[in-house]
């Protein structure tokens, strides 16, 4: 009788995974402060908060319209950091606000105050 194995996979096949991501994502809901211009070209400046976030940007909810690769500016209210980011992704509109993924123009981890899982960090299975 034979017993399965689990295996973890080592730092190079993580690295060799096109499909992964470059950081772990995390729940958090930050407050924020976000600054840039509109797809009209009108300037914005919008209080709202984070719905996920990693080490290289967020998932956040904002009723300004953008556009992809457009650049905007998001503060951390806590910190007051503020960080250059770019819009990688505009989703749907849902009850005035559309969910956006917002990248950093330079990755900084520290920027939302949490410790994220190391690079070969495996989620153990049950």
């Amino acid at each position: 009788m034979s017993v399965p194995t689990k295996t973890v996979p080592t730092k190079q096949d993580l690295q060799l995974d096109t499909g992964r991501r470059r950081s772990m994502r995390v729940l958090l809901s930050v407050p924020i402060y976000v600054t840039g211009q509109n797809r009209e070209g009108q300037k914005f400046e919008e209080q709202t908060r984070t719905l996920v976030v990693n080490a290289h940007g967020a998932l956040i909810s904002l009723a300004a319209k953008v556009i992809a690769e457009q650049r905007i500016q998001v503060s951390n209210r806590a910190t007051r950091k503020v960080m250059d980011c770019r819009v990688v992704y505009v989703g749907n509109p849902a009850a005035g606000k559309m969910q956006m993924g917002v990248e950093f123009i330079e990755p900084c981890p520290s920027f939302w105050q949490i410790d994220f899982p190391p690079e070969d960090w495996v989620v153990p299975e049950d």
